[in-house]
């Protein structure tokens, strides 16, 4: 089993966006905005394109699965400085 790499927030973010950007299901707007780690898997926010009344759209599944998506495959590879 390999080691995961080390990685500042802000170039997980700029990988996580380029992937976001070049994805099939890309939403213009899509972002990761910020990245947590929580017993080792990255949690991706940003925003969830909710209605004026704060209720889901469309668009939050997508984004939602968008940073499923990013979770599970860059929490493999990398790890939070700290």
């Amino acid at each position: 089993m390999s080691e995961k790499k080390n990685i500042s927030k802000f170039d997980l973010l700029l990988i996580a966006n380029q992937i976001i950007q070049e994805h099939d299901d890309y939403i213009k707007g899509m972002r990761a905005d910020s990245v947590e780690e929580k017993e080792g898997v990255l949690v991706f926010k940003g925003e969830y394109f909710l209605d004026d009344n704060g209720l889901p759209t469309q668009n939050t599944t997508a984004v939602f699965n968008m940073f499923k998506y990013l979770a599970h495959h860059l929490s493999k590879e990398f790890t939070l400085e700290g």
